[in-house]
């Protein structure tokens, strides 16, 4: 069984637990157990944080990558911007020695060392690199069949591209292959690769604007007529699930596209449950989107 020590970030436990509980699940299922990382703190943002204090960002996120260098395991993530953060930082310390020096000269004084011994991963190569989209083609037992999906990607999921190294950042298809090997349809729609309208600090400092984004990302989604949205950050999802509940306050129209994390869409082509996957838990409505998969 492979082991990776789970960065669990901010949001998921405070906001969406469903998102660990699915990534949990369905990752077992594939002989792969996630460990809690005892006492790492938030990543931290990169927008709120390293676009205002990098020296703090860089030293909080090394304290991080420490904890998981004690485990002796590398990191998975279900946030991209824990994703980009850990992951820059991982490279911006490998590439300058002097910078280490100064990072553990801090870190020194908690008793901790970075050494730089562990990689940063996404779920979302887990599924389609570790674990690979074959061998969970073989796994589905209950096909998503005509399920409209819009795939969202999401920024820092995919740049910068020098440190990603997902291939193509303009056209990606990886989410795409994804949806259909579970049997569902990846629906084009206009703005896909478009901002969820919350990182880099917009939701917390310009909350108007990051709905207006919001909108415009959705209101795509809504003409494409698909069935869910679907996304691999829990930042995302936060924005799609509780913004389109802001903006039906603040407009008098319902938006209510149901918000699926890429676990949770994994975990009910695997036969799981809605309320196994945390489903029940968003603030958007779930229900149009059970009623189609399951024919009620």
């Amino acid at each position: 069984m492979s082991k990776y020590a789970y960065f669990l970030g901010c949001i998921t436990p405070n906001r969406y637990p469903g998102i660990e509980v699915a990534t949990r699940k369905v990752l077992e299922v594939f002989d792969i157990k996630l460990i809690d990382m005892k006492g790492a703190s938030c990543c931290p943002a990169p927008g709120v944080i390293g676009s205002f204090d990098m020296w703090t960002w860089l030293v909080v996120a090394a304290r991080n990558l420490s904890i998981a260098e004690e485990m002796k395991s590398d990191i998975i993530v279900t946030c991209n911007g824990c994703y980009a953060t850990l992951q820059e930082a991982n490279y911006f310390l490998a590439q300058n020695d002097e910078l280490k020096v100064r990072v553990n000269n801090v870190l020194k004084g908690i008793g901790r060392e970075y050494k730089g011994t562990v990689k940063v991963k996404h779920v979302v190569e887990i599924l389609e690199q570790d674990i690979g989209y074959e061998t969970i083609r073989e796994k589905v037992s209950h096909p998503l069949e005509g399920i409209k999906v819009a795939v969202h990607y999401g920024c820092h999921y995919l740049k910068p591209r020098e440190i990603r190294k997902h291939g193509n950042c303009e056209q990606p298809t990886f989410l795409d292959k994804f949806v259909t090997i579970l049997g569902a349809e990846s629906v084009d729609y206009k703005h896909k690769m478009m901002c969820c309208g919350a990182g880099g600090g917009v939701r917390s400092a310009k909350r108007e604007l990051a709905l207006e984004i919001t909108k415009e990302k959705i209101d795509s989604i809504i003409e494409a007529k698909a069935d869910c949205v679907v996304t691999p950050c829990a930042f995302c999802h936060l924005q799609f699930d509780a913004g389109q509940v802001e903006l039906t306050q603040k407009l008098g129209r319902k938006y209510e596209v149901p918000t699926v994390f890429v676990t949770q869409l994994l975990g009910l082509a695997l036969g799981m449950s809605p309320e196994e996957l945390g489903l029940n838990e968003n603030r958007t409505q779930i229900e149009s989107f059970i009623k189609k998969l399951y024919g009620y």
